[in-house]
């Protein structure tokens, strides 16, 4: 997928990422692995570059081949995926969604056009949206929070204006460190699509120049 400021993203389930870096060397030649933390650097005698960040949850990493261990090592992930059209929370141990709740629920996205009939449709999708939020907070309280001391991260996706009024609930303090900067894109939640976003949260995402 397109990479904002050019190049695109690919995203490597940790179990193919070795076969993934055999690849990059059929096709570009031998490289040199580069920098540490929460990005590793990829230059082949080519001129080709690939910046490798690892999932949430793995910690910053000495080198390359301390990023693809900590990447296959098993780890225990909230989710917490929210839109207009419903939410989605979780906890997933390695690749197994363990526990889950999946609900369906209506936020109006479009406001009648023009004075105050706009407003009345402005506060009924804003007490539409505070019901939802305010409901899922509850959800995470009750899922997450037992999980928080065991967690590795947590992962939200979806609408981030809505996860970011969800995260302000006082209840959710615990796990606000363990939110990871990665921010998954889903449909409305249903159970295929938190199964689906179990899987995006473990991959290993490369950036390549084009």
């Amino acid at each position: 997928m397109p990479a904002s400021g050019g190049g695109r993203w690919v995203e490597v389930d940790p179990e193919r990422l070795e076969r993934w870096l055999v690849g990059f060397v059929e096709r570009h030649g031998a490289y040199a692995a580069s920098g540490a933390g929460d990005e590793i650097v990829l230059r082949a005698t080519d001129g080709e570059t690939a910046r490798v960040y690892p999932p949430p949850g793995t910690g910053p990493a000495a080198d390359l081949a301390e990023l693809v261990t900590n990447a296959q090592a098993p780890r225990r992930i909230g989710l917490m995926l929210v839109r207009r059209g419903g939410y989605a929370v979780g906890v997933a141990a390695g690749t197994d969604l363990i526990v889950s709740k999946v609900d369906s629920r209506y936020v109006q996205s479009r406001t009648a056009a023009g004075g105050w009939s706009q407003q009345r449709f402005a506060r009924r999708r804003d007490n539409q949206a505070k019901a939802m939020t305010g409901e899922v907070a509850g959800v995470v309280a009750r899922l997450l929070l037992p999980e928080a001391g065991r967690l590795d991260a947590v992962v939200a996706g979806g609408d981030r204006r809505l996860v970011d009024e969800v995260l302000t609930d006082a209840r959710l303090a615990p796990l606000r460190p363990l939110v990871a900067e990665r921010f998954l894109a889903v449909p409305d939640p249903k159970l295929v699509v938190l199964q689906a976003a179990v899987k995006a949260a473990r991959t290993v995402r490369i950036r390549l120049p084009r």
